[in-house]
């Protein structure tokens, strides 16, 4: 396969990997040309009649040559619309579209088309709108886009076979040309008869020109080899042999200035291929004196050779550069796999991680190609551990929704019942249902905040409308609920006092307390938030105090045990405190859970929220058990350490 044919088919890889991702994902670059991966071949064979290779077999002409095209000034493009209609200029029109033109029409419309799209989703989200509902919508001038490119790579496929079929050709009318040459390598008088016939095969040799690449050196020297022999059997007056000769000298030395020059041009890819156009040049001029051979070609091909060195470091540095890019590369792919395979245990892991990849993409998007047999299968591997990681974020949080609605529907129901008996003047029964769908109430999960503060004022308000109807009207059962006001504050007090007191009977006394005022009945709606207030804030400074008693006595009990347990065997100590890790880890997981529903609690209400209350207390708890379990495996650590 010739590079034109590797071309092609690169493009077709390019235009079938133009692809849209996810608005998260990150754009890649158009595949690098081939062009900026390929280096020119070294020196080639010499031909039969010269010393050395002619300079145009150790580079192949230009037209053959898979080398990087001089970058030319690129057209900047304001819009889509300008660059589609370019596009469609190149697809409707005459001209031959050039790779290089159309792989920049590619970049540009695609970088265009990404900003659009973040741009809108931006807009959207600074809007209030959720970015997990958001939906890309179908891209009209993309889908124009589309089908013009799709015009010009069937036109450049049709142009390349067309090319193709044109070599063919030309390589038979050179072959034609030199099998008439080798025709009249005859005899000295044959020679001088076919001059003019010669010269007009020579002219009709250089008007032909691409011949398929593999063939091209070959057919040089073959073509060179009957030229030498004409020439050498040519019988031509002196005086015009020597003219002809001497004109030749003059423009292969011109040539070698030209190709001399050239070790000062700053730019090498420039370079190179004016070097190229010396080569067909040099090529098509005929021989000189054959004592001149020798030495005219050595200093061409030394002047060659300079720009070549050049030519070929450029390569080699670029190859390292993007060696460096794909190792840069495939560790961020690395980062982005490690980070998907993580767990999230709630809404924060997500948040957390997806700002990581983020800020992963954002630098990938500083790094340049990859080698170009790897530039493709780098970013696909890289899209694909985002889009794993997004895709199942977007499950979560689709699964977090469903639930979320759920919820919402069980408390507007709650609210309907509530509403229904807020007007109503069956005050014992009706206080029994509203203090129950309270209860109930509390055992709804989750909701956004937003939407949990709001519905919680509804029903507050249809629950506050019946009890403030119910304590003007002055009903009966007022004077129990006053006595039960009472009876809750002894035992608050009684609380107080033993918070005051020690001893060794404090956690069962308490416990008796907390159980004789949880079985005392309702007490006046108007105090309830106050009474309840004053009572959990002595509960909690007990319970925190027996906690930290409790953790103590465990621990020394614990510590007092570790000889008996150390006398078990060798292994025994560790093992024990294998399973105190695994008991930490779990902790640990059981707080991170606790304090991210929490996140989502609505503790926004005047009245308070109960069940936050005892969620904080429960996060507490296993906070100081996660403490005691720590000083546990601090203690086996100090056991350890006095064996050795």
């Amino acid at each position: 396969m010739d590079s034109q044919e590797q071309a092609l088919e690169q493009e077709q890889n390019v235009e079938q990997n133009v692809v849209e991702t996810k608005a998260t994902a990150p754009v890649e670059e158009v595949t690098a040309p081939a062009e900026e991966v390929k280096a020119p071949a070294e020196e080639a064979t010499a031909p039969a009649e010269e010393v050395a290779a002619p300079t145009e077999e150790v580079a192949a002409p230009a037209e053959e040559v898979a080398a990087p095209a001089e970058e030319p000034e690129r057209k900047q493009y304001q819009t889509k619309k300008e660059v589609l209609e370019r596009a469609r200029e190149i697809a409707q029109g005459e001209e031959a579209p050039q790779k290089e033109e159309v792989d920049y029409l590619k970049t540009v419309f695609y970088k265009m088309h990404i900003a659009e799209r973040e741009a809108r989703l931006k807009e959207y989200i600074d809007g209030g709108g959720d970015p997990e509902a958001y939906q890309i919508l179908p891209d009209v001038d993309e889908e124009a886009f589309k089908a013009e490119m799709s015009i010009i790579k069937e036109k450049r496929q049709k142009l390349f076979k067309e090319q193709e079929q044109e070599k063919q050709e030309n390589l038979q009318k050179k072959l034609d040309i030199i099998e008439k040459i080798k025709g009249m390598v005859t005899s000295p008088e044959e020679a001088n008869k076919s001059y003019k016939e010669f010269k007009a095969l020579q002219e009709e040799w250089k008007e032909i020109k691409n011949v398929p690449a593999e063939k091209a050196n070959e057919l040089w020297r073959n073509y060179q080899l009957y030229v030498e022999q004409f020439y050498d059997l040519l019988k031509l007056n002196s005086e015009a042999r020597e003219y002809d000769f001497k004109k030749n000298l003059e423009l292969k030395t011109k040539l070698c200035e030209s190709a001399e020059k050239l070790a000062d041009e700053p730019e090498v890819i420039s370079a190179f291929h004016q070097l190229q156009k010396l080569h067909q040049e040099f090529r098509e001029i005929g021989p000189v004196a054959k004592e001149l051979r020798e030495e005219i070609w050595s200093r061409f091909k030394a002047a060659s050779t300079v720009i070549n060195k050049r030519h070929q470091q450029h390569f080699e540095e670029l190859r390292a550069k993007e060696e460096d890019n794909l190792a840069r590369k495939t560790a961020l792919c690395e980062k982005v796999e490690a980070i998907a395979a993580e767990e999230n245990k709630g809404s924060a892991d997500w948040e957390r991680h997806t700002k990581e990849i983020i800020a992963i993409q954002a630098e990938w998007k500083t790094i340049g190609f990859a080698p170009q047999k790897m530039n493709v299968k780098i970013f696909e591997r890289f899209r694909a551990a985002c889009d794993d990681f997004f895709g199942r974020k977007a499950e979560y949080f689709k699964g977090l929704k469903e639930n979320f609605k759920e919820n919402a529907e069980k408390k507007r129901a709650l609210i309907e019942k509530a509403k229904a008996l807020q007007d109503s003047t069956d005050w014992k029964s009706t206080s029994d249902k509203l203090i129950n769908l309270q209860r109930e109430w509390k055992t709804i999960g989750m909701v956004p905040k937003k939407l949990g503060d709001q519905l919680w004022e509804e029903f507050l308000g249809a629950c506050n409308k019946f009890f403030e109807a119910r304590n003007a009207a002055g009903v009966s059962g007022r004077g129990e609920e006053y006595q039960n006001l009472e009876k809750k504050r002894s035992i608050i007090e009684q609380l107080k006092a033993a918070a005051q007191e020690a001893g060794d009977g404090l956690q069962e006394k308490v416990q008796q307390l907390v159980e004789q005022y949880q079985s005392i009945g309702h007490v006046p709606f108007k105090e309830k938030d106050k009474l309840y207030e004053e009572y959990h804030a002595v509960v909690d400074k007990l319970y925190k105090e027996l906690n930290i008693s409790v953790a103590k006595r465990r621990l020394n009990k614990f510590k007092d045990n570790l000889k008996q347990v150390a006398d078990r065997g060798a292994d025994a100590l560790d093992n024990e405190r294998a399973r105190l890790m695994r008991q930490y880890e779990q902790l640990k997981a059981e707080v991170q859970t606790y304090e991210n529903n929490l996140g989502f609690l609505n503790a926004a209400s005047k009245k308070g929220n109960s069940l936050i209350d005892e969620m904080n207390r429960k996060v507490q708890k296993l906070k100081d058990e996660v403490q005691l379990v720590r000083e546990k495996i601090k203690a086996i650590d100090a056991k350890n350490n006095e064996k050795e």
